[in-house]
């Protein structure tokens, strides 16, 4: 039985409370006035010599209104930006339980043999999944309520009464339908959670396999629903921050990052877990076998990626293409950098099989791979949201603080609640043995 360490404890709470302080400054000084703007941005066309001076005494009056406009426009990008960061930390947390739950039901569903020693940490991981999801759903209902449309655009009533894309798309973008869809989605992944784990521990006591049975066909059913309700999520949550934007590859997309990151904090918190003394009964053919997943799922997301980048960019279609000129022209280095961190270095790290067993060698690849998706999702939020005002910041770094805090404390907590061996599951001397 597993103890969560006092140190533990203390670490988890000092990050959420660093986080909670570093967010409260982000948002405190973002309030920044147009006149404050105006200024700062005197300065930074100061920089632009003389010709950004001639070319604004040539426009007159009408360059004196395009500024005004544009101090307006940054003015309220940087109102956005602590909104943005907070939304980028929660969702990459959460994101990271909803992969583990997936990861967990295919392992089910499948009646694999190799991984039910690893089912306890799965089923810890995904303890943040109902806390995480209803997180996510408040700062995007608060960011277009209390926060002045800080994330989605199309919660603006003065944005739709001028926008007929968007006036197309509101039987779908509305608040009440967003609402809805959110309840019925994190339900829908809680139930699941909650009758899975109670089976699991159920079946340890159990003189038959009648509730690893259950659990069976509730898995199997979940993967239906999961990957429904997963597509049109990432619609709601991610993609409709750009709402004149779509991509038909998108959900699978979001499920690459997502299925990536949640194998790669199950091989963390299992070395952690082993460095300990516990998991005796893991091995490093476990090992083996979970950094397998983290590089044949990066290989995948890779694949996703460039099919999406490759298709609209050839096709060079306005409407779409826009979507890749603003993150290249404006976010080069965490655009391009995310692909090498997910891809490139996974590659290279990972595609040794010699490598994939040695503890090292897998959390060095983890940190790269996560920090990379993290990448990822700030990608795809935040050029909606601040544009080229972005910056990995002290609201940025806040927030990871915060809610990996909360995610650590929620997740060693609930792995405390049971035995790391899940002795009943009718696989498990199989996993155990397992070997090659």
């Amino acid at each position: 039985m597993y103890t969560v360490s006092s140190k533990l404890k203390l670490f988890s709470f000092i990050l959420m409370i660093l986080g909670a302080i570093m967010l409260t400054y982000g948002f405190m000084s973002s309030h920044v006035s147009k006149e404050e703007v105006e200024v700062m941005l005197a300065e930074e066309a100061s920089h632009g010599g003389a010709a950004a001076h001639t070319d604004e005494a040539h426009h007159g009056d009408e360059a004196d209104a395009h500024a005004v406009d544009h101090a307006e426009h940054v003015m309220h990008q940087i109102h956005n930006r602590p909104w943005a960061a907070l939304y980028v930390g929660a969702f990459f947390f959460f994101m990271i339980a909803l992969g583990v739950l997936a990861f967990y039901a295919i392992q089910y569903a499948a009646q694999a043999g190799w991984s039910p020693v690893l089912f306890r940490v799965m089923e810890g991981i995904t303890a943040y999944v109902l806390p995480g999801a209803i997180i996510v759903l408040l700062i995007a209902v608060a960011s277009g309520t209390i926060g002045h449309y800080n994330i989605f655009l199309w919660m603006d009533p003065e944005v739709v009464e001028h926008d007929k894309i968007i006036q197309n798309k509101s039987g779908f973008l509305n608040l009440t339908g967003f609402i809805i869809r959110g309840v019925l989605f994190i339900s829908g992944w809680a139930l699941y959670r909650h009758f899975s784990r109670k089976f699991s521990l159920a079946q340890d006591e159990a003189n038959d396999n009648i509730n690893f049975k259950k659990n069976f066909r509730i898995s199997a059913g979940f993967l239906v629903f999961y990957i429904v309700t997963e597509s049109i999520m990432s619609w709601d949550w991610i993609m409709s921050v750009d709402p004149h934007w779509f991509s038909t590859l998108f959900g699978w997309y979001v499920f690459a990052s997502m299925f990536v990151s949640g194998i790669t904090v199950i091989a963390l918190i299992t070395i952690y877990l082993k460095s300990k003394g516990h998991l005796e009964f893991v091995n490093d053919s476990h090992l083996h076998d979970l950094a397998k997943f983290m590089f044949g799922i990066s290989i995948f997301w890779t694949y996703l990626w460039f099919s999406q980048f490759m298709l609209i960019w050839y096709s060079n279609i306005p409407e779409e293409v826009t979507y890749y000129v603003t993150r290249i022209n404006d976010y080069k280095l965490p655009f391009f950098g995310m692909v090498a961190m997910n891809f490139i270095f996974p590659l290279l790290i990972l595609m040794n099989s010699d490598y994939k067993r040695i503890p090292w060698f897998v959390v060095m690849a983890g940190i790269v791979i996560l920090c990379g998706h993290y990448l990822d999702v700030f990608n795809m939020i935040m050029p909606a949201t601040v544009g080229d005002r972005w910056f990995i910041g002290v609201p940025e770094i806040g927030s990871i603080f915060l809610f990996g805090g909360l995610f650590l404390l929620i997740v060693f907590t609930s792995i405390s609640k049971a035995p790391l061996l899940a002795k009943g599951n009718p696989f498990i001397k199989e996993s155990e043995n397992f070997h090659y």
